[in-house]
């Protein structure tokens, strides 16, 4: 009889943990996949969005857009998708992936990233196609590619890239470690970079906009915590973040 009571007490303990790991209490995850150049905001977001709303946690996949969407393609489990520009959106909206429709809430542009001091003076896009001078960009794949091309089309200006790089963090790191004399990233990893980097202007780039949206997913464990979450990114708390940043407004 202790022995059945035993058991019987066990099988109750283990469904009433079960049950705190469903949307009945407890932590429920929230699986955000995100554009590499939001990993900062996006961060902080979470942050927030999880003091509002307790017992909820926030987990991210940061990385290319475009690298992300195949991701979901191919049935990574998410509830949230934020992309860097409309292009990789609508792919996953054509690919039946989206639930709704999808909300713009960020822009950005692109800016020229050196070495600290800038020791090769690059001053203009101009300058990025000098003899020997090592350059990275984004693949043209990925948002900051495709708008590192239509910048380049749209300046005349046709750069030797000695890498293209999946992600604009990648083109970054490339700098920053040294290992390329510049590149081309969004003004808000410039931005975040802080001293590591030298922001050379590109005043061409002020035409060439990304617009970041963000949707819920249609297979999304949580559809009303996934809304939530897209209204908070959209709503006054997300653009605040955003803004400060560096992100313009959609």
């Amino acid at each position: 009889m202790r022995c059945r009571a035993l058991a019987a007490l066990a099988a109750a303990l283990t469904a009433a943990a079960l049950t705190s790991c469903g949307t009945g209490g407890g932590s429920d995850v929230l699986t955000v996949y995100a554009a590499a150049s939001l990993r900062a905001p996006f961060t902080e977001i979470a942050e927030r969005f999880e003091e509002a709303n307790p017992g909820v946690t926030v987990e991210f996949s940061f990385a290319g857009s475009s690298d992300l969407g195949t991701q979901l393609e191919q049935g990574a489990p998410a509830d949230v998708f934020a992309s860097a520009d409309t292009r990789t959106m609508d792919a996953a909206v054509a690919s039946g992936l989206v639930a709704g429709e999808p909300i713009p809430f960020a822009t950005n542009t692109l800016a020229i990233v050196t070495e600290p001091g800038n020791p090769e003076n690059i001053t203009s896009l101009d300058d990025l196609t000098g003899d020997g001078l090592s350059v990275v960009v984004c693949a043209p794949r990925v948002p900051c590619g495709a708008a590192t091309e239509r910048l380049e089309e749209a300046s005349g200006v046709e750069l030797a890239p000695v890498s293209e790089e999946s992600s604009v963090t990648d083109v970054l790191g490339k700098v920053t470690s040294g290992q390329a004399d510049a590149g081309l990233v969004y003004v808000t990893d410039a931005m975040g970079a802080g001293e590591k980097v030298t922001v050379v202007p590109a005043p061409e780039a002020a035409e060439i906009v990304n617009v970041y949206p963000v949707a819920t997913l249609k297979d999304s464990r949580y559809h009303d915590r996934a809304d939530a979450f897209v209204r908070f990114v959209t709503g006054t708390d997300g653009r605040t973040v955003l803004a400060d940043a560096g992100f313009g407004a959609p």
